[in-house]
């Protein structure tokens, strides 16, 4: 079956159920918010990331860099993203997942 938009299927509660299964404690993207710091509006982000990502406004914004090292001087990098990234990718995998 060919799905065309799954947009249907994310809400509200969705994301409220991804930014539960999300880590609180990782690491802060580009923008520097911590968990903490948006859970004290959490109920108005969580509806304004909802739009955006329905609207097709939303757009991934830019990873935090960091290199740590890998042995022999050499140097892995690692791309942080934003809490709010973070989000947004779990509850499209939570969408993906039963599909694939």
């Amino acid at each position: 079956m060919a799905f065309t938009s799954l947009n249907q299927y994310m809400d509200y509660n969705w994301l409220l159920q991804a930014y539960q299964l999300t880590r609180k404690d990782g690491a802060t993207g580009v923008d520097g918010q911590t968990a903490e710091m948006y859970e004290r509006q959490l109920e108005s982000n969580l509806l304004n990331l909802l739009d955006r990502l329905k609207s097709g406004q939303y757009r991934a914004p830019a990873l935090r860099r960091v290199y740590i090292p890998k042995g022999k001087g050499q140097k892995r990098s690692l791309g942080i993203p934003t809490f709010e990234d973070k989000i947004a990718q779990r509850a499209v995998a939570m969408l993906l997942e039963p599909i694939y």
